[in-house]
């Protein structure tokens, strides 16, 4: 819970478009979690949804035009499907007001390298999902990296296998659309992690699948429903970093089950297993190249538990003072969107792909 002291510290306030099944937990800790945000309003296409969030979280029902135009809002956050991301994040920079959007930035590369010279250009901020790296979890073994604990790293393999989300997702038909697949819908989390912890990529090479081209709704509210799937299912990537390393990473929609680990970073001192990257705790163990077993490191940090919208948290922070550098970041967001495209692009042309962008590596989050 906030501080009874919460009034006398600075508040940015934040307006919220799109109040579908992730914008639950952004509002929660946005209104109860941070102490140096206000959520002013919220809307979305569903006029009950709207009503029904702005109910729950003590705020007010606005249009997307109140919300660009309120002088109450410097932040908007972004939370509509992936089609939406880009075109609602440039009406939010024309606007004048900080964007921060989940994941990912935009549907195409060319959109999100847009946007973030978009904000530079206007001098606002823009950032993105996922934020979940600023958790205790993967800032702890940032810091083992750092600290030289399992030496120069050398390789990883990141593995996000599942059967998709048509058994408990309410509108799952995204997932399987342009924008969708497993890559772009949980690789944002598996790539923003390595490369907080390894470093900026240089070189992917890539193969991918669709092993079932349809797939049917078994959650309960459109039960029955058959979807088309327009997009790879089975995506393998491998990634060459700046420094060297070489890292694995499988992201799949069509996997009833496995015993891989989410994230393992190798060193020439040892080895490290990295906690799920879709979350903000978890257990860092590390295996030194002297012992005979894993050995779990106690959290370093804050924020082990559900955190969404710490990133929204840095955002404001660095508006109150004059800070440029954002955390979750635009360039951070658009250096994994390319990473992604680059994995699918490889997959088509049969070559590898060298990246055009960058972002800075070993993130140590001390807000």
């Amino acid at each position: 819970m906030k501080d009874e002291g919460e009034n006398e510290m600075k508040q940015t306030g934040v307006g919220i478009i799109g109040c579908g099944n992730i914008s639950g937990i952004y509002m929660e800790n946005i209104t109860g979690m941070f102490e140096n945000v206000r959520l002013v309003g919220v809307c979305d296409l569903a006029a009950e949804r709207a009503a029904a969030a702005a109910e729950r979280y003590c705020t007010k029902v606005m249009t997307k035009e109140e919300i660009l135009s309120s002088e109450e809002i410097e932040i908007v956050v972004n939370l509509t499907t992936p089609p939406g991301h880009y075109p609602i994040c440039k009406e939010i920079l024309e606007a004048g007001k900080n964007a921060y959007v989940e994941k990912p930035l935009s549907l195409s590369f060319e959109e999100g390298k847009e946007l973030v010279e978009l904000a530079a250009k206007k001098g606002l901020l823009i950032g993105g999902a996922p934020d979940t790296f600023l958790g205790a979890g993967i800032q702890t073994a940032a810091r083992m990296i750092h600290d030289g604990v399992i030496g120069n790293v050398i390789g990883a393999s990141a593995f996000m296998m599942c059967h998709g989300h048509e058994s408990w997702h309410p509108d799952p038909e995204f997932y399987y659309k342009k924008g969708g697949g497993p890559m772009f819908d949980m690789g944002p989390y598996y790539l923003t992690a390595l490369v907080a912890l390894i470093g900026p990529v240089k070189t992917v090479s890539g193969m991918n699948a669709v092993s079932f081209p349809t797939r049917t709704i078994t959650s309960e509210k459109k039960k029955g429903t058959v979807i088309d799937v327009e997009v790879p299912t089975h995506v393998c990537g491998m990634l060459r970093f700046a420094n060297g390393a070489i890292g694995t990473i499988v992201t799949s929609f069509d996997v009833w089950a496995h015993t891989l680990p989410c994230i393992e970073i190798y060193g020439t001192r040892g080895s490290m297993v990295v906690p799920d990257p879709n979350g903000f705790g978890g257990e860092v163990k590390i295996r030194q190249y002297f012992s005979d077993k894993f050995e779990t490191v106690p959290l370093l940090t804050d924020h082990s538990v559900n955190s969404r919208g710490l990133g929204v948290s840095n955002m404001a922070r660095c508006i109150q003072e004059g800070r440029r550098d954002l955390q979750a970041s635009g360039t951070r967001a658009l250096h994994v969107l390319e990473i992604m495209h680059a994995v699918h692009t490889s997959n088509d042309t049969g070559r590898n792909v060298e990246l055009s962008t960058s972002c800075e590596a070993l993130t140590l989050f001390e807000d």
